[in-house]
């Protein structure tokens, strides 16, 4: 892997490269950049990736490799601005004459005490992440002393932005030789036409197999109630305008009170006379606020940021609305989102050309992660003459320490016979796995009722995900203890890495296909017609499958099983495309040769 990078970085060619569990592919590309010389951004698309490159690669490569190379080469993390601290937030709710009685919106003595501290903190800290706070505070201070891309006026326009966190960070990438960020941030990069990072050589995407949909994300356009009623807090600071604010606040009850009978929807192009006209009349009104706030006179300096900000939401929301009022048939429109914050979004129906513009025209790109669609290349728009391809499988022995179980004779997934069968071989396996089971389903629902039959007869623990709302912390209490099992859904078929005997059952419910309904992905299927089917779902299926089976063998000493209750993975037909994207474990029908198994890890 290593020396078809150095090619690629030497030949301008693109690379897709597989990587297995256990191949050390962040060596695979770490260690050839470096010799390069050339100026490089890695994107992640999970936070524990981005530390471990921040934390153990990057400082592993810089101790022991770079010197043999004899070069000497600089590294940093760069975050999304809504993640630092920002300072001249903090001055105008705490006043630079300590008048902390200001009042925050909606918010009492306690988010006080909180942004003081924080202020405190800040003061002695040298990089303003929220990360690194070794305190815990709301969702609403977190808010208050921080603000996103679309609300700051930049470094040039504000009198803190010479020692601003976000901007100290910008300038800290600008000068590092690579530059870690997640690959939602590198898509705003991509939508903002270069506008956050520095001009670079070569472009390393890690989980790769994501890139389609975060990129649909970031350069989607998106509207909800929230974002107007952010707006008109945010306008409200500076500006004494009842009317003006109750405008704004009143467009963004309007848009949810349309969408409510729209919900995972697509939306057809033009848009409905109904939803067009509320984002016209949302138009002119964010235009009406644009007015008044550049009559806006003060000399006082907070204010004069206050104002500035409220002009940058402003712009950004009208610029927003140009594009969704001119719409044409290379985006798709569809609502999504629960009651009371459903949010319109208006994504492009195909990458491809964002991605030539942006990346594949500009620089090197490498494309790597643990399991690649076979057709990744074309979904994002890599000419087919344009990129080498590699399999560097893994170093792992999957034929003698692992099983891929399906059971013989299980009834139809869309039966209702399913989830009992489901859960009475969870029940067996568990056991003769002594817990130690990850089992992911594919639905909540799924998920609540193995939960709700399991939990009061099993002699293990058994965690939920409704347990706890972070991930990491659900992993450690997994860890903590050997004996127990965790229910999860699809947020953890992916980016968990649970190594040695506390993990020895991973179980899947159904195979991972899409929702039919998704409204994005229905506008892609109408795209490619009859080969819908196997251009989209069953590649989707087969990756996350896939992934989800990588959560058990994690080290060459792992052993354990993998079991997948849907049947259509032993007698459909598309089945040997399912199980090629799978790591090469033996198969089985055999309940009783998987709970042997599982019983001789003991021993």
């Amino acid at each position: 892997m290593a020396e078809a990078v150095d090619s690629a970085v030497e030949t301008g060619r693109h690379l897709v490269v597989q990587a297995g569990t256990g191949t050390g592919k962040t060596l695979g590309y770490l260690v050839p950049l470096v010799a390069s010389g050339r100026k490089a951004v890695i994107t992640t698309a999970t936070k524990a990736l981005q530390d471990q490159l921040a934390h153990k690669d990057l400082p592993l490569v810089a101790e022991t490799v770079a010197p043999t190379m004899g070069r000497d080469f600089e590294w940093a993390v760069l975050k999304g601005r809504s993640n630092y601290v920002c300072r001249q937030r903090l001055e105008e709710i705490v006043g630079r004459q300590g008048e902390q009685q200001m009042q925050l919106e909606g918010t009492g003595g306690r988010q006080h005490r909180e942004v003081a501290k924080v202020k405190e903190w800040a003061d002695r800290h040298d990089t303003g992440d929220l990360a690194d706070l070794p305190f815990s505070i709301s969702r609403d201070t977190e808010t208050a002393v921080t603000v996103g891309a679309d609300e700051c006026p930049g470094a040039r326009r504000c009198p803190l932005g010479g020692v601003c966190f976000a901007e100290t960070a910008r300038l800290r990438a600008s000068e590092a030789d690579i530059v870690v960020v997640n690959t939602h941030l590198y898509g705003l990069d991509v939508a903002s036409d270069g506008a956050i990072l520095t001009e670079h050589d070569v472009v390393v995407v890690d989980e790769a197999h994501g890139l389609e949909d975060i990129i649909s994300d970031t350069v989607a356009v998106s509207f909800s109630r929230s974002r107007f009623h952010r707006l008109s807090t945010t306008v409200a600071r500076i500006v004494d305008d009842a009317a003006l604010i109750a405008a704004v606040n009143s467009q963004g009850d309007e848009l949810e009170r349309q969408l409510t009978s729209l919900v995972d929807r697509r939306l057809p192009v033009p848009l409905p006379d109904e939803i067009r006209d509320v984002l016209l009349d949302a138009r002119r009104i964010v235009g009406d606020a644009l007015d008044t706030l550049r009559k806006v006179e003060t000399a006082d300096e907070d204010a004069n940021q206050r104002r500035l900000r409220a002009q940058q939401m402003s712009t950004r929301l009208a610029d927003d609305l140009d594009v969704a009022l001119a719409i044409d048939g290379s985006r798709v429109p569809f609502v999504q989102g629960a009651e009371g914050s459903l949010h319109l979004d208006i994504a492009p129906l195909d990458v491809g050309p964002v991605l030539s513009n942006s990346i594949w025209s500009r620089r090197t790109a490498i494309l790597t992660s643990a399991t690649v669609p076979q057709n990744l290349p074309e979904r994002v728009g890599l000419a087919a003459d344009s990129f080498d391809a590699l399999d560097v499988g893994s170093p792992f022995d999957y034929a003698a320490n692992s099983l891929l179980y399906c059971p013989s004779g299980f009834p139809n997934p869309n039966g209702g016979a399913f989830q009992s069968s489901v859960n009475d071989e969870l029940f067996r396996l568990i056991t003769a796995a002594r817990g130690r089971t990850l089992a992911l389903f594919t639905s909540y629902r799924a998920m609540d009722a193995a939960v709700e039959a399991l939990r009061p007869i099993l002699d293990v623990p058994v965690i939920s995900q409704r347990d706890q709302s972070q991930k990491s912390r659900l992993v450690d209490a997994f860890i903590a203890d050997e004996s127990a099992c965790l229910f999860a859904t699809a947020g953890f078929f992916q980016g968990i890495d649970i190594p040695g005997r506390t993990l020895s059952l991973v179980t899947i419910d159904r195979i991972p296909f899409p929702r039919p309904d998704d409204p994005l992905l229905s506008a892609r299927r109408d795209l490619v017609g009859d080969r819908a089917f196997r251009d989209i779902d069953l590649p989707r299926a087969a990756t996350l499958l896939a992934q989800a089976a990588g959560r058990l063998i994690r080290s060459t000493t792992d052993r354990g099983v993998v079991a997948v209750f849907d049947p259509r993975l032993a007698t459909a037909g598309y089945r040997r495309h399912l199980l090629a994207a799978m790591p090469p474990m033996k198969r089985t029908i055999d309940r009783q040769e998987v709970m042997d198994f599982l019983r001789s890890i003991d021993e």
